[in-house]
């Protein structure tokens, strides 16, 4: 494993680079908008910081493998005093066919939640939607990639001690398998990690009445549509755009942080199927490497939006990811 992340090392001297010629980290929360055909993404940052340790996040992870990819780590993508993985919290705006349509939600405000940098957090992440020129009320549509807490929290706020819908006249998709799942007794046994943000961010929306249950695969209009990618959760979805002969993906949790790029095969201390997960993020990466795909991984931070291309290093498996800043 050692000698293979010397060789991830090397394939990823290119993010060095990017950086390097930059006088300041661009780990601010500006939104930055993206111009995909006729499709406009903006992404709305919610926080932006060191996070988890690397082996929290990755069980496959040592300290000797985060050692020798020090020199393209840190520290935009890995803070060596805390020995944690720099990890974005985002939502992707975009403008489509008339539409104004929010994918993932973050962690959102005044939650109560096991992980401390969670638990009751205020980001102040509507000033950023307020900043991309979009009021609540303006929202069309709300979906998530999956329902892990920090992809669903801005999907309620609390109101006179009540949690309302944040964007009261959108409708919320929810893929049925992904509902369906976090609605089971497993699902509602993997909540205790984290606090029942279902109750607190998904319910309201029910009993509001603004829920749709959506196939995996389902359309949302002409440019957009979602793509099963299962095995983070059961019920993971990316989000394809395609306008105007240009392309994107919204990748969700197939990919958490750069640096499984360079070790594609590790899944995460989070994925529900392990397995599924290696098989559906190797297939994905295979494929969008080969067509240059311009991804927008949820939790890479700024600036985000980049390609994949094969960088095998030492005989093993690897990518290089390049970041694009429009």
């Amino acid at each position: 494993m050692i000698g293979q992340s010397h060789g991830a090392s090397r394939a990823f001297a290119r993010f060095g680079r990017y950086y390097g010629k930059r006088k300041e980290p661009r780990m601010n929360n500006t939104p930055r908008s993206f111009r995909i055909g006729a499709v406009t993404v903006t992404v709305l940052v919610e926080s932006s910081g060191p996070l988890l340790h690397p082996a929290e996040l990755y069980p496959d992870s040592t300290p000797e493998i985060i050692a020798a990819q020090g020199n393209w780590l840190r520290p935009h993508l890995y803070d060596a005093a805390s020995d944690r993985l720099v990890l974005a919290m985002q939502s992707f705006l975009l403008h489509s066919g008339g539409k104004t349509i929010l994918v993932d939600t973050c962690v959102g405000d005044c939650k109560r939640r096991v992980r401390s940098d969670f638990d009751r957090a205020e980001w102040g992440w509507l000033s950023r939607l307020q900043e991309a020129g979009v009021a609540p009320e303006q929202i069309d549509i709300v979906l998530s990639t999956h329902l892990h807490v920090d992809h669903v929290g801005w999907h309620t706020r609390l109101v006179d001690g009540n949690w309302v819908p944040t964007f009261p006249n959108a409708r919320y998709l929810f893929v049925k398998p992904e509902y369906a799942y976090w609605r089971s007794e497993v699902g509602k046994t993997a909540l205790e990690r984290t606090g029942d943000y279902i109750e607190d961010s998904v319910q309201p929306v029910f009993d509001a009445g603004l829920a749709d249950l959506v196939e995996p695969d389902h359309r949302i209009d002409a440019s957009l549509r979602l793509v099963p990618t299962p095995g983070h959760t059961p019920g993971h979805a990316c989000v394809e755009i395609n306008s105007e002969g240009q392309g994107a993906m919204i990748t969700g949790d197939l990919l958490h942080h750069p640096l499984q790029c360079c070790f594609p095969q590790w899944s995460t201390r989070f994925c529900t199927d392990s397995e599924q997960a290696r098989a559906t993020r190797l297939a994905f990466m295979a494929k969008h490497a080969e067509q240059g795909t311009l991804l927008f991984p949820s939790h890479f931070p700024a600036p985000t939006a980049g390609r994949l291309s094969r960088a095998d290093a030492d005989g093993n498996l690897s990518y290089t990811y390049s970041f694009v800043d429009f």
